[in-house]
C-alpha cells in the first residue's frame, strides 16, 4: 500500500526524465559554442535520448514486472543520476551524445515502473488523483523544462553554466533514491513473466535505422546507406511482427482495436509536433533574436501558462465533448502556430509573440492532456497496461522522429537565415498539427462518461483500465 511520500517520490523521478528532455533545448547554443559541435551533434543531443528512452520502456516495463517495480525503478533512477554526471562533466561533444543515450536508456527502466506503482499501491479515488497529478507533472516538465533550464545557465551556479541543466539532476535523484526503500512499496505481477531479449533486439535496431537517416543524412548528403536504412527498420518490425515468444514485449493483437490504433497514430502526430517546436523555438529566440538563455526561457511562460490553464479545464470538456476536444486542441495549436509565423514573417517585436504563445500552450494543454486518458477509455480492460506502455514508448519516439526531421527543414533552410529557417519549420509544425484534428475522428464514437475526466487529463475509465492488468 501507498506511503505518505510514495507519491512524491514516484513523480519526482517522472518530472526528471521529462525535464530532460526539454531542458536541453536553451542550452544549445552555448553547448555548441562550448564543444564546438555540429548540427547533427546537436540534434542527436535531443533526439539520442528520445530514441534510448522510448526505445527501451517497453523492455524497462518487462523488468519491473519481473525483478520488482520498486526495485527497477530504484534502479533506473541510480544510473540516471549517473548518467546524469557523466552529461555534467563530458570533455566533447561525441561524450555528451554517448552519456544522453545512456541517460535515456536510465529512464527508459525508471519510467515505466511509475504507472504500474500507481496502479499497485493506490485503489478507487485515490488512484485516479494519482494519475491525475501523473499526467500534470508530465506536462508541466515538458513546458517548463526551458524556463529551468534559462535560470540554471543565467545562475552559472559554480561556474558551470551549460552543464547546471545536467547536474542539478545529481542531488534531486540522491534523494528521491534515499527515501525510495521506505516511502515506495514494491509490486511485481503474479505469475512467470518471460524476458524477450530478441524482441527487445529488434525493436531498438528498427528505430535506430528508422531515425539515423533523418538525424545525419541531410549533413552527409544523402549517401546510398541513409535510403536503405528505412526499409531495414521495416524489415527489422516485420521480423518482429513474424516472431512468437510466450511473452512478448507488445501484444500485436492491440492493433486490431481501433481506438487504440487511432490513439497511438494521434500521440505519434501529437509529440512529432511538440518536441521539434520547442527546440526550434530555442534556437530561433537566442539565435535569431540575440535573447540570452534566460530571456529564451522567459518566453516560454506565455506557453506554459496556457497549457496550464487549458490542463485545468480539459476535463470538465472531455466530459462533455470527448474526443473533440482534442481535434479543438490541435486546431488551437495551429492557429497560435499560424499567428506565430505571422508575427515572425514581419519581424515583429518579440513581445507581439505573447498572444501567439497562449494559444499554443491553451491548445497543448487541450490535446497533450486527454489523448492518453481517452485512448485508454476506449481501449478493452485487459488490454490497458500494455497499450499505456506503447503509447508511452509513441510520447519519446515520437518526439526523436519529430526532431530528426524538423532538423532537416530548420537546418536545410538555414544559409537563409534564422527566422527563415524558423518559419520554414513551423510550415511543417502547422501541417502535424493539423494531422491531430483528422486522426482523432478516426476513435470509436464512444461516449465519455462526466466523471471520465479528471484534473490532469487521466479519464476516470482509463484510470479503471489501468488497474486491471
Amino acid at each position: 500500500m501507498a506511503r505518505t511520500g510514495t507519491l512524491p517520490i514516484v513523480l519526482t523521478g517522472v518530472f526528471i526524465t521529462i525535464l530532460d528532455f526539454f531542458i536541453v533545448n536553451v542550452a544549445v547554443p552555448s553547448i555548441q559554442s562550448d564543444l564546438h559541435a555540429s548540427t547533427a551533434a546537436v540534434q542527436w543531443t535531443v533526439a539520442g535520448y528520445g530514441l534510448a528512452y522510448g526505445s527501451g520502456l517497453i523492455l524497462g516495463g518487462r523488468l519491473g514486472d519481473i525483478f520488482g517495480r520498486r526495485r527497477m525503478f530504484a534502479f533506473g533512477l541510480a544510473l540516471f543520476t549517473l548518467a546524469s554526471v557523466a552529461c555534467g562533466l563530458v570533455p566533447d561533444a561525441a561524450t555528451l551524445v554517448a552519456a544522453r543515450v545512456a541517460q535515456g536508456a536510465s529512464a527508459a527502466l525508471l519510467a515505466p515502473q511509475v504507472l504500474a506503482i500507481l496502479r499497485t499501491a493506490y485503489s478507487g479515488h485515490a488512484q485516479v488523483r494519482a494519475i491525475n497529478f501523473y499526467a500534470l507533472t508530465m506536462g508541466l516538465a515538458a513546458v517548463f523544462g526551458q524556463l529551468i533550464g534559462g535560470l540554471l545557465i543565467q545562475a552559472n551556479l559554480l561556474g558551470m553554466g551549460w552543464r547546471a541543466c545536467f547536474l542539478i539532476n545529481v542531488p534531486i535523484g540522491v534523494a528521491a533514491l534515499a527515501m525510495t526503500r521506505r516511502m515506495v512499496p514494491e509490486s511485481r505481477p503474479d505469475g512467470a513473466v518471460r524476458l524477450d531479449l530478441g524482441g527487445a533486439a529488434l525493436v531498438t535496431l528498427a528505430l535506430v535505422a528508422a531515425l539515423l537517416p533523418l538525424i545525419e543524412g541531410r549533413e552527409q548528403g544523402w549517401p546510398l546507406w541513409t535510403w536503405l536504412s528505412p526499409a531495414t527498420a521495416a524489415a527489422l518490425f516485420l521480423a518482429y511482427a513474424r516472431r512468437r515468444h510466450e511473452s512478448p514485449l507488445i501484444d500485436l493483437t492491440l492493433f486490431r482495436e481501433r481506438a487504440f490504433t487511432a490513439g497511438l497514430l494521434t500521440q505519434l502526430a501529437f509529440t512529432m509536433g511538440m518536441a521539434a517546436y520547442f527546440l526550434i523555438f530555442a534556437l530561433y529566440v537566442q539565435e535569431g533574436r540575440d535573447l540570452d538563455a534566460l530571456q529564451a526561457g522567459l518566453t516560454f511562460v506565455p506557453i506554459g501558462a496556457g497549457y496550464l490553464a487549458a490542463s485545468l479545464l480539459a476535463p470538465r470538456l472531455v466530459a462533455r465533448f470527448g474526443r473533440q476536444v482534442i481535434a479543438f486542441g490541435g486546431l488551437t495549436r495551429a492557429l497560435g502556430l499560424v499567428l506565430l509565423l505571422l508575427a515572425v514573417s514581419r519581424d515583429a517585436p518579440i513581445g507581439w509573440l505573447v498572444p501567439a504563445l497562449a494559444i499554443d500552450g491553451i491548445g497543448m494543454g487541450l490535446a497533450l492532456a486527454p489523448i492518453m486518458g481517452t485512448v485508454l477509455a476506449r481501449v478493452a480492460p485487459h488490454h490497458a497496461g500494455a497499450a499505456a506502455g506503447v503509447l508511452t514508448t509513441a510520447q519519446q519516439v515520437g518526439g526523436a522522429l519529430g526532431v530528426g526531421i524538423v532538423g532537416i527543414v530548420f537546418y536545410g533552410s538555414l544559409p537563409g537565415g534564422v527566422a527563415h529557417a524558423f518559419q520554414h519549420g513551423l510550415v511543417y509544425l502547422i501541417v502535424v498539427t493539423l494531422a491531430i484534428a483528422g486522426l482523432v475522428q478516426l476513435l470509436p464514437r464512444t461516449t465519455v462518461k462526466r466523471d471520465a475526466a479528471s484534473p490532469a487529463g487521466a479519464s476516470s475509465p482509463g484510470a479503471k483500465a489501468l488497474s486491471h492488468k
